[in-house]
């Protein structure tokens, strides 16, 4: 088994390919905004350190939302142009849930609530714990609140940008951010499971209805 996880959702950009046991490859470019950039040839890259070619892969991961709302839209198309083209199918990682997994694998946080800037005084959120497979799992449903109302969802520690946006000493773990490498090991026991879905199904999940708004009206600077 050999899987491409991509990661765009969080305005930068990582490519990660893993086999059953191991990572193969994996690259980041912290560089805001820069994914439309920077994700083809960081693929390109990693195809020729390992010596692959996309058909080798069983399948295509990636974070699938919510977050930057032109990030979640890239990383969806690139993974639903690649698998279209190469009959590959798809595992999507909530983009949530690979924070909370870059907070075990940089803090060796069990137990934590995921928190993003949602911009317009709001923050998307959800929270987590590891499993017996050290993965993080699900343990609430992932929403989109204003400040208030993500105070009183809040369950375990608090990581991630919009955590400080919740408690204003809530800076330890602000920075911790997800990546490909995140993605990658969330969904390696899916894909060895054969756990996924075809290229249609990889669509982006942005919690907000009024995604499309521009950016002056969510408030960006």
């Amino acid at each position: 088994m050999k899987l491409l996880a991509l990661e765009t959702a969080n305005e930068q950009c990582s490519v990660s390919i893993i086999d059953e046991t191991q990572t193969l490859f994996f690259q980041r470019d912290e560089r805001a905004k820069a994914q439309t950039q920077t994700i083809l040839p960081m693929i390109e890259q990693g195809l020729l350190q390992t010596k692959l070619i996309i058909s080798d892969f069983s399948a295509i991961a990636f974070s699938r939302g919510p977050g930057s709302f032109s990030g979640v839209r890239i990383n969806a198309a690139v993974t639903q142009a690649l698998a279209w083209s190469n009959d590959l199918p798809v595992i999507a990682v909530s983009t949530l849930q690979a924070l909370a997994q870059a907070a075990f694998r940089e803090a060796q946080l069990t137990q934590v609530t995921a928190v993003l800037d949602a911009r317009m005084k709001e923050v998307y959120m959800a929270s987590f714990q590891l499993d017996d497979n050290q993965i993080m799992q699900l343990v609430d449903a992932e929403k989109l609140l204003d400040y208030q109302q993500a105070t009183e969802y809040q369950k375990f520690t608090l990581i991630g940008s919009g955590s400080v946006l919740i408690h204003a000493d809530s800076i330890e773990y602000q920075h911790i951010t997800a990546s490909a490498e995140d993605i990658a090991a969330i969904a390696r026991l899916s894909a060895l499971n054969q756990e996924w879905v075809s290229a249609e199904y990889a669509l982006p999940v942005y919690l907000r209805d009024n995604a499309w708004k521009k950016i002056p009206e969510q408030g960006k600077p």
